[in-house]
């Protein structure tokens, strides 16, 4: 789908990982505290900003703390989506 590897919960995408950053998916209006962090920006397709999901630089979800708080957050968020 976007050249590297993905983790679905419920058939629901979680994150994705590939060598020049992460993507995850926390929900919409659940990405502010992310969005402050430098190294985390909001996901972009196509010209379009894709709300609730967000890009984290390598350097970033290289800290075993800050990748394990995102992939909480994001984890609460998916869970609640309806199974696919």
């Amino acid at each position: 789908m976007f050249g590297g590897w993905a983790w679905l919960v419920n058939g629901n995408l979680l994150c994705g990982a590939r060598d020049d950053g992460m993507l995850v998916r926390l929900g919409k209006d659940n990405d502010g505290w992310a969005l402050q962090i430098a190294g985390i920006v909001p996901m972009v397709s196509r010209g379009r900003q894709m709300h609730g999901w967000v890009r984290v630089a390598p350097e970033v979800y290289g800290n075993d703390v800050l990748r394990r708080k995102l992939l909480e957050s994001a984890l609460t968020f998916v869970r609640s989506l309806p199974t696919k």
